[in-house]
């Protein structure tokens, strides 16, 4: 996989692009995502966060990365995108693995109306895959 930045810079050049793919190649297999959401809701695996992760980025325009902080295994990426009209801020905390795959993703994303839309339109994407949803309700 190579340096731990390489994940996170993978990772973020693939969200840009939409590529769910390189996404996906940037995790580990354990890799978990907290919902923003809810913070009950843990979606875990590569292919549950495919699913999850196509949702999301299929709805968002115009993402950009502007920052990138952290050493060791926690980066923090700061980044901005828009749904629908609105701007969409996002300061995603990102836990790495020993081998420098990402192992946890947890979006922190504001303001409040933004959010609300974009949860108002993965929502329908996600349902349509109602294991995924009981797999990430479920305590590990």
């Amino acid at each position: 996989m190579g340096s731990v930045e390489d994940a996170v810079a993978r990772f973020r050049a693939a969200s840009v692009a939409n590529d769910i793919d390189g996404m996906v190649a940037t995790l580990s297999s354990d890799a978990e995502l907290v919902s923003p959401l809810s913070g009950r809701m843990v979606f875990r695996g590569a292919e549950d966060l495919r699913v999850l992760l196509a949702a999301i980025y299929g709805r968002l325009s115009r993402l950009q990365w502007h920052a990138e902080l952290g050493d060791g295994e926690l980066r923090v990426v700061v980044g901005q995108a828009r749904i629908g009209a609105l701007r969409l801020d996002d300061a995603m905390v990102l836990r790495l693995a020993a081998d420098g795959r990402i192992r946890s993703i947890t979006p922190h994303l504001r303001p409040w109306l933004a959010v609300t839309l974009l949860a108002l339109r993965v929502a329908p994407a996600v349902v349509r895959h109602p294991v995924i949803v009981r797999r990430a309700l479920r305590r590990p």
